[in-house]
């Protein structure tokens, strides 16, 4: 067996074996709507430094895209695993999406922001929608930055949202990105107050609830999405954007259950479809014996400073062999130490996620050798 060393905060090393990868049972399930956040490969020669254009590896960045739709994974495109607002600019997203949806085996859907350069967030939106909807993906209308540093208060979210929704010809995610992924959204939906921010945000769906598909909750508050999804009008899901505790949430209980929409699904792909799979044939057993492995993973990778899990997302498709470069736009490799992505590697082998052990080893000794 494979061994490799791992780093501690007091400098010393320990050897860690590698086990065998785990055999998946993967492939279309129906068990739940679940869409995996997909990460952007950067190409290594393009000049992906701080402030510089994206320029991506367009080759590996749609055959992961591939590999996710053959998992049964629906792709969320252009989201913040994409590192949208994280050095990916509209320009390239956009492009993203047009190529995402021109080999599109499964689901698509794709990030509407207002990221580019429009003077009112509405007009942003709008410009953004309808490039969207022109490319043939589901809008996900994401939380805008630019209207949380204008909004006075909720009518300002009630006013913008609602004009989008009244124009749209087609259902709709909603996205709620918490503090943890995000800073600048604070007090989105009119209050800093979650449970008042929860009532507005409710109060826009339950206006328009056949114009919303579901919604997209990333606070990280398993008790707190439970009561949002019981609240929402039927017909409405609730995709689960909780890195830290969505076996629980989308297992569901006797009064319902979440969908999911999660950047984790981009690490652990061939887990959670072998799970979903498995709840789908009733065996829920099955479903928590294979993803329980799985979140301290996650837990790791999405750990504060919780918007950087673009990082560890990336090393782990480096290592499994999915990229050949550990590069990222903007340079954010660097965002996570060598301490941390030895972690990252030990918890990934301890869930049986290295599809190739001595690949794997052989990228972290030499990634060891340059950082260490």
């Amino acid at each position: 067996m494979t061994s490799v060393k791992l780093p501690g905060r007091d400098g010393a090393f320990r050897e860690h074996r590698l086990g065998a990868p785990k055999a998946w049972d993967t492939g279309p399930f129906d068990s739940r709507v679940a869409f995996a956040a997909a990460h952007v490969v950067a190409d290594p020669f393009g000049g992906n430094v701080p402030g510089a254009p994206a320029r991506l590896d367009w080759d590996a960045t749609l055959a992961y895209r591939t590999r996710l739709w053959e998992h049964g994974f629906g792709v969320a495109e252009a989201m913040d695993t994409a590192q949208r607002g994280m050095g990916l600019d509209w320009d390239t997203a956009l492009e993203l999406i047009r190529r995402s949806a021109s080999i599109a085996t499964g689901r698509l859907a794709a990030g509407v922001g207002t990221d580019h350069d429009t003077a009112d967030p509405l007009t942003a939106y709008r410009e953004q929608l309808a490039a969207v909807v022109e490319a043939g993906a589901q809008p996900i209308l994401m939380c805008s930055r630019k209207l949380a540093a204008t909004a006075r208060g909720p009518e300002d979210y009630q006013e913008v949202y609602g004009a989008l929704l009244e124009e749209v010809d087609r259902p709709v995610i909603l996205h709620w990105l918490g503090t943890a992924f995000d800073p600048a959204l604070r007090g989105y939906w009119g209050s800093a107050d979650v449970p008042a921010a929860t009532g507005h945000f409710l109060d826009l769906i339950k206006a328009y609830p056949d114009k919303v598909d579901g919604v997209k909750v990333s606070l990280l508050d398993a008790s707190h999405e439970v009561g949002l999804r019981r609240s929402l009008p039927a017909g409405v899901r609730c995709y689960t954007g909780d890195d830290f505790n969505y076996p629980e949430l989308i297992a569901g209980d006797e009064l319902g259950h979440s969908d999911a929409l999660l950047g984790i699904f981009d690490a652990i792909a061939p887990a959670a479809s072998t799970a979903l799979r498995a709840l789908a044939a009733g065996d829920r057993a099955r479903y928590h014996e294979v993803l329980e492995p799985t979140v301290a993973l996650s837990r790791h990778v999405f750990g504060a400073p919780t918007y950087h899990y673009k990082t560890g997302v990336v090393f782990l498709a480096w290592l499994g062999g999915f990229q050949d470069a550990f590069g990222m736009v903007g340079g954010l490799q660097s965002a996570r130490d060598v301490v941390h992505l030895g972690e990252a590697l030990r918890l990934a082998d301890l869930a049986g996620l290295l599809p190739d052990p001595d690949l794997a080893a052989r990228r972290w000794g030499r990634l060891l050798d340059v950082l260490t």
